[in-house]
């Protein structure tokens, strides 16, 4: 299979994924400066630029470098296992042989937003204007809702030395508006009185629910309705 036949699918490929995360082609085409036809095009000819492939890339959660990796099967179509799914045990295997075919690697990008902004944060609006969107981190978790990092501020997160988990001020934390906040869990929370986020752990204790700092040296919070939580913790980046 000619290795232009492989560039086409991958392209293809890549814009069905753009599809999945909610991009429409006339998106993909506003992001490229180019028309939605023009999109389409893409996968026919084979002829994209850089710069197109970059967005396209940015869109479909791909690495970059994953279009030009050289086939090692008798296979055009990367569908095989994605990072989230089921079957990702599983390999594509060619007619000729049954070496295994490199395949994508998926990462999904989120907004770094402040404290501010998360507390703004909701299911149907973004606290920035288009535009002005903020820096985006990228991650191999793909979120059940929408998603965001913030910056631990302080060091209500660190725990004891011999306590974990340990937070740190300075790493980014991504949360999760799409899981439930169940007690035991590490939250970003809103409370009445303030226009910011706070994070803290969700606990319950005879029948009464608290947002605790890891920091023995900060006092429980209660929550009786006056807190809305904005997203559960995933994952947590330390940077050097």
């Amino acid at each position: 299979m000619k290795d232009i036949e492989v560039f086409k699918a991958r392209v293809k490929e890549a814009i069905r994924l753009a599809k999945e995360n909610g991009c429409t082609q006339a998106r993909i085409g506003e992001e490229a400066g180019v028309s939605p036809q023009a999109v389409g095009q893409w996968a026919r000819s084979g002829k994209v630029s850089s710069a197109n492939l970059a967005v396209l890339a940015r869109l479909s959660g791909l690495s970059l470098d994953w279009f030009y990796q050289s086939p090692k099967v008798d296979e055009v179509a990367p569908s095989g296992p994605r990072v989230g799914d089921a079957n990702r045990g599983d390999t594509v295997r060619g007619a000729l042989n049954a070496q295994e075919a490199p395949q994508p690697i998926r990462y999904y990008r989120y907004p770094v937003i402040s404290r501010v902004q998360a507390g703004a944060w909701t299911e149907c609006v973004t606290p920035y204007e288009p535009g002005a969107e903020p820096q985006e981190e990228a991650t191999d978790y793909r979120a059940q809702g929408r998603a965001f990092w913030l910056e631990v501020q302080g060091d209500s997160m660190t725990a004891p030395a011999s306590s974990r988990p340990s937070i740190p001020e300075g790493t980014l934390v991504l949360f999760d508006t799409g899981i439930e906040a169940v007690p035991g869990k590490l939250v970003a929370a809103q409370l009445d009185d303030s226009n910011e986020a706070t994070f803290k752990q969700l606990i319950e204790d005879g029948g009464r629910r608290y947002l605790r700092a890891l920091n023995p040296a900060y006092p429980l919070i209660p929550i009786n309705g006056n807190c809305r939580i904005l997203g559960v913790a995933v994952e947590a980046k330390t940077r050097l």
